[in-house]
């Protein structure tokens, strides 16, 4: 299993992680459920008008963190935002409500993985995993 799909696999089991970014010199998180993973790259999506694009387009450099029983996830890296229609067909499919949501309201969603990205699985006292990404 690659290190992304190692990642994608814990947020699928969590089903909600935070992603968290800043605004200006203040932290911002708030909740998100989509992931895509394809290949080897795990991919986040979100509305192009919403604050948390424009926070991580401004300061790229943003932190995933999930909780799944005892067991908490911190993903960290560089926001790269991408257009490809391809893999927005595949976001479609996966989510085919709200992107009907998003094309009645003229909204754009905005597609990123994270570069240079370092995750770690940890237990409440222990460090059972770390691994770049």
């Amino acid at each position: 299993m690659s290190n992304a799909a190692k990642v994608s696999e814990f947020l699928d089991k969590a089903q909600t992680f935070y992603f968290l970014t800043t605004d200006g010199d203040q932290p911002k998180g708030r909740p998100f459920g989509f992931h895509l993973l394809d290949g080897d790259t795990l991919y986040f999506g979100c509305g192009t008008f919403k604050n948390v694009f424009k926070q991580l387009t401004a300061n790229p450099k943003v932190e995933v963190l999930a909780v799944n029983g005892g067991e908490f996830l911190r993903y960290d890296g560089k926001a790269k935002v991408v257009k490809d229609e391809k893999l927005l067909a595949k976001v479609r499919a996966a989510m085919p409500q709200i992107m009907d949501l998003y094309d009645k309201n003229g909204w754009e969603m905005g597609l990123f993985f994270l570069e240079d990205g370092h995750a770690e699985i940890r237990g409440l006292f222990e460090l059972k995993e770390e691994f770049d990404v």
